[in-house]
């Protein structure tokens, strides 16, 4: 299970310290949000910047039952930002948290509530 590698990252971002102790833990599976490895955050690493050129993003989680994805906003340290993915440019995005763990603490009440 791999992150985006620094060439690939925003210059000067690095992955917040509370996400990557998450990703340590192998608390990856909050269904219905899944933190996203490998090819599949390349590819849409790499979607993210082509639909969304005013905007600089590091998608590290998507939701299982619609298009959200979560992502950091490089602009703003440690925001994150839920991006309704496809939609048009301007009308993406969903919704702000200003930590890490605020976005976390959602992706458990949205687990809680998937379950219920």
């Amino acid at each position: 299970m791999t992150l985006l590698e620094k060439e690939d990252l925003p210059d000067g971002f690095n992955y917040p310290s509370d996400f990557v102790r998450v990703v340590e833990q192998r608390l990856n599976n909050l269904t219905p949000w899944v933190i996203i490895f490998d090819d599949e955050l390349k590819e849409r690493n790499l979607g993210l910047k082509s639909r969304y050129k005013n905007r600089v993003l590091v998608p590290f989680a998507r939701r299982l039952d619609n298009d959200d994805v979560a992502c950091f906003d490089a602009n703003r340290i440690a925001s994150v930002l839920i991006v309704h993915d496809y939609a048009k440019e301007g009308w993406e995005e969903r919704k702000r948290f200003t930590s890490f763990w605020d976005w976390f603490r959602q992706a458990v009440d949205d687990m809680i509530d998937h379950d219920n």
